[in-house]
């Protein structure tokens, strides 16, 4: 009987943990490490957009709530952000949702993540011309003295 309960116990402990649920406090899309909060009951009326700035890229880990690049917690990947005319994307952006445009306003900058880093088309240019002159350099000729 003890070690039934023991054994009860581990097992509580073991599966215990591993549960995790993750909730937002608001829905959200991330645009040039911009963090938008999407205010879903104003919408803009299509002659205030301008044009298309990007869309969604990536979706947040439901588990560790981490993010890069363009992405949303809402949204699904492939929706457009547009410009709104006369405001600053600095301020807000339209979100294009249901044929219907909703404003995103900015709240702050997103955190850090290095996949941030890895995916700038600058980083990989600067890798591959790197990794040019690395195998480039044992196929250039050699003088010698003599020459």
């Amino acid at each position: 009987m003890k070690r039934i309960w023991w054994l009860s116990l581990f097992v509580i402990l073991l599966v215990g943990p591993s549960v995790q649920a993750l909730s937002w406090a608001y829905p959200f899309v991330v645009w040039e490490g911009k963090v938008y909060e999407v205010k879903q009951e104003q919408f803009i009326e299509g002659n205030d957009i301008g044009y298309k700035i990007g869309k969604v890229e990536t979706q947040p880990d439901d588990m560790s709530g981490n993010y890069y690049g363009d992405a949303s917690n809402y949204y699904p990947i492939g929706t457009n952000y547009y410009k709104i005319n006369g405001t600053s994307t600095s301020d807000a952006i339209a979100v294009k949702s249901d044929n219907q445009w909703v404003k995103a306003v900015y709240v702050h900058n997103a955190p850090f993540h290095i996949m941030n880093v890895l995916t700038n088309v600058y980083f990989i240019s600067a890798v591959v011309v790197l990794m040019l002159i690395v195998i480039g350099i044992p196929f250039l000729p050699v003088k010698t003295r003599n020459e």
